[in-house]
């Protein structure tokens, strides 16, 4: 074998290393299973802007410290979408984002297309959970529900670098309450 032939290998092997090693940090390494604690793992904001527990079963959950939208949760509940619409506030522009393969009950494209054909509604969890990020809660027609966190208008500002104007709790202070 030819110092050439040495080198390649090694160069494909390091970058073949590294590739599995990204795909397994980003979609096993960093995320981890939340247990079901009670009532309170699914909270719902009302019309009158109070939290309030939304009553569910079949309660999974995962999460990730490496990042604010990486929050996903699955459950099931007797609430139906029109009968939440009348209780809690709406969110709008809502786009679930995808969760890890391994994360089977949580299918991102099935539940935008639920929210596209009107049969899934999305509700307020809470409003920044953390700075620029709303976490929210969808609603099937069939019972199911799930949670995930969305990039607010000051999410996106403060990310871009736009500046973020007087609609937009102070950032500072935000940090400090945590």
């Amino acid at each position: 074998m030819t110092a050439g032939k040495l080198m390649v290998g090694l160069i494909v092997l390091c970058g073949l290393i590294a590739g599995v090693s990204m795909y397994y940090l980003q979609v096993y390494h960093f995320y981890k299973e939340i247990p079901a604690t009670g009532p309170r793992d699914v909270m719902v904001t009302t019309l009158d802007g109070d939290r309030t527990p939304l009553p569910h079963g079949d309660f999974r959950a995962i999460d990730a410290n490496s990042s604010p939208i990486r929050y996903r949760a699955c459950f099931t509940t007797d609430i139906a979408p029109a009968e939440a619409g009348t209780t809690f506030e709406p969110y709008d522009k809502a786009d679930p984002r995808v969760a890890p393969g391994w994360f089977d009950c949580f299918d991102a494209e099935a539940i935008a297309d639920g929210i596209d054909a009107g049969t899934t509604r999305v509700f307020v969890g809470q409003r920044n959970i953390d700075y620029g990020i709303d976490r929210v809660v969808a609603i099937t027609e069939g019972g199911q529900g799930y949670v995930w966190h969305e990039i607010n208008d000051c999410g996106d500002k403060a990310y871009d670098g736009t500046p973020l104007g007087d609609d937009c709790p102070d950032r500072a202070s935000f940090e400090k309450d945590k």
